[in-house]
């Protein structure tokens, strides 16, 4: 309990802290995103207006005049060509310098036709057989290409801007003209903000590979290695995510340009964002410790002075639960503890004298059982008496009483089946026919009654005391007005997994109303009418033992006299096994 006091102090504390905590996270980078998203979009428009300016320019070049004569026809021969090379470039030594990048090339169409052009401007003719340069010759479109960094030739990426041109009067392809961007040239619009550190910015194309890194180009060349922001990139025009990359979690906005499809995206490492925040958090979880060993402490100081006390005195009453009544150590405290003490010690005599009471009330009881035992009859006591009397019938000639006798005898013990449920369908028969025959000594009357059973039904496990009511039933209420002429048919047979049981009598059958009263009271329940008692009794163990699927029906008129229909489940062997044996034990 003392603990969970604690926690009801502690736990609305850290719920508290954790909700500051994270609203100043938000707040935090809701500013950064507002700031970021503000720098990125004037990053755009500048770099935008930068790569028109660039296009306006590599377009004055290669509508010169000069340049477009030069390239229309290729050299002959290699004075011709050494010819080229020198007057192309006195056209281009004054022209590039006006385009603003790092360096422009311009290629012809055909590279392998001008090797002392390619070795002049140290390009190897080869050049022509390389991806960019082939994508670049199919396309009417601009493309872009990266260059990594290779030896002997420049030692940092290079973002080229590759255009094919034709003739100024036809569509025949001219050359080939590459602008490089260096890191300086991007630089100018791509540079982090001085008030973040370790801000990145990056410049990704629409696969998501990164042509520019602001941090020391590490990514440049590869592709962003975050597929979920990948994703939120080609869902938006704008937008920022908390993603993680190489184990550092980064703010990351973006937004796309327009005349080109690639984004600029911001990253800042959230560690510079909540850095003031995680200090105050080390203070929080540093006084929480403290709290914490206090709270122990008094935790153990009530364990020991009470808890512990408590909990002996519990294990010493479950020891008395098991009959072991000794008496508790004294205790002299004067507070609660001490009086639960000796309390305890006070019940603990007075149960002692109860419980000797109670073992003498029920030696007692023991005895008075043994006396009521030893007057009781058994039942082959009964059995006994009644063939005694069957034989002193018999020895006057009283035969009908020797019969009548044999039958109730017969019927008792058929009845009681040593005390099982489960008896044999052969045994419902014979009670049945000794019944049978003690109601014919009774009215003085010839009960004509036939059996049509299966003999492979016969051995079948049965439920006891299912017949007889509905046999009593067919005699006392169809038959009984007229002997001469009423018969009883009962039938068996296997219907597959059940046994049916037919009792069918030709009497005057059951009035409509009374049936509708038996039917109800035998579905839904009801106190039964007179008549219905056998039949509501034996449909009422059907179901307690079998479920609903198995009840009587019933099929009546004044014309077919009563058929009852009684569906039992085949049971296996073992279940009248399995009673005999239980009766045994």
């Amino acid at each position: 309990m003392i603990l969970i006091f604690f926690m009801i102090i502690i736990v609305p504390f850290l719920l508290f802290a954790y909700y500051a905590h994270i609203k100043s996270i938000e707040g935090i980078s809701h500013a950064n995103t507002t700031m970021s998203m503000s720098y990125l979009q004037q990053a755009r428009k500048n770099f935008e207006i930068y790569l028109n300016s660039v296009n306006d320019q590599v377009n004055d070049l290669i509508g010169n005049k000069q340049l477009q004569e030069l390239l229309e026809k290729e050299p002959g021969n290699q004075a011709e060509e050494e010819a080229f090379t020198v007057n192309l470039l006195t056209i281009l030594y004054p022209s590039t310098p006006l385009i603003d990048a790092f360096r422009v090339h311009v290629y012809p169409i055909n590279p392998s036709h001008y090797p002392s052009y390619m070795s002049t401007i140290g390009e190897s003719v080869e050049v022509g057989e390389e991806e960019w340069f082939l994508e670049s010759k199919a396309s009417i479109s601009p493309t872009w290409h990266l260059s990594m960094p290779q030896r002997g030739k420049y030692s940092k990426p290079l973002l080229s801007y590759v255009k094919r041109f034709s003739g100024l009067y036809d569509q025949i392809p001219r050359g080939i003209i590459a602008t490089d961007l260096s890191e300086d040239q991007l630089k100018r619009f791509f540079s982090p903000s001085d008030q973040l550190i370790e801000q990145k910015l990056l410049l990704l194309n629409d696969e998501g590979m990164i042509f520019f890194d602001s941090g020391r180009n590490e990514w440049t060349g590869s592709l962003l290695p975050s597929p979920r922001f990948n994703e939120l990139i080609h869902s938006g025009r704008e937008g920022s995510q908390s993603i993680t990359m190489e184990g550092t979690t980064y703010l990351a906005t973006f937004v796309k340009m327009d005349s080109v499809p690639w984004s600029i995206v911001s990253l800042t490492p959230l560690q510079e964002l909540t850095g003031t925040i995680d200090e105050i958090n080390r203070l929080l979880i540093i006084f929480l410790i403290i709290y914490l060993i206090c709270c122990l402490g008094v935790v153990v100081y009530i364990t020991i002075n009470y808890t512990q006390p408590i909990a002996k005195l519990v294990r010493l009453m479950r020891r008395m639960e098991t009959g072991d009544f000794r008496q508790l150590p004294y205790s002299s405290r004067g507070d609660e503890v001490g009086w639960l003490y000796r309390g305890v010690n006070s019940l603990t005599q007075r149960i002692e004298g109860l419980v000797e009471e109670a073992s003498r009330s029920e030696r007692k009881k023991k005895e008075l059982e043994f006396q009521v035992l030893s007057h009781q009859i058994n039942p082959h006591f009964l059995y006994n008496t009644l063939e005694s009397i069957r034989w002193k019938a018999e020895s006057h000639g009283r035969s009908d009483i020797s019969e009548m006798v044999s039958a109730l005898g017969n019927l008792l013990r058929l009845s009681l089946n040593q005390g099982n449920e489960i008896t044999t369908l052969a045994r419902e028969i014979e009670q049945v026919k000794a019944y049978v025959l003690i109601e014919q000594a009774r009215m003085g009357q010839t009960v004509r009654i036939l059996y049509a059973c299966d003999s492979e039904a016969m051995s079948s496990p049965f439920l006891r005391l299912l017949l007889q009511p509905l046999v009593e039933n067919a005699i006392q209420h169809s038959i009984r007005d007229n002997f001469e002429k009423g018969k009883i048919l009962i039938s068996a047979r296997r219907e597959g997994k059940d046994m049916v049981i037919d009792i069918v009598d030709n009497g005057k059958g059951i009035p409509e109303e009374t049936l509708l009263q038996l039917n109800r009271d035998m579905d839904h329940g009801g106190k039964p009418v007179h008549r219905g008692v056998g039949l509501r009794n034996v449909n009422d163990r059907l179901k307690l033992y079998f479920g609903d699927n198995y009840k009587l029906k019933i099929e009546t008129g004044p014309e077919i006299g009563t058929k009852i229909t009684l569906r039992h489940p085949i049971l296996e062997e073992e279940t009248l096994r399995g009673e005999v044996a239980e009766a045994v034990r």
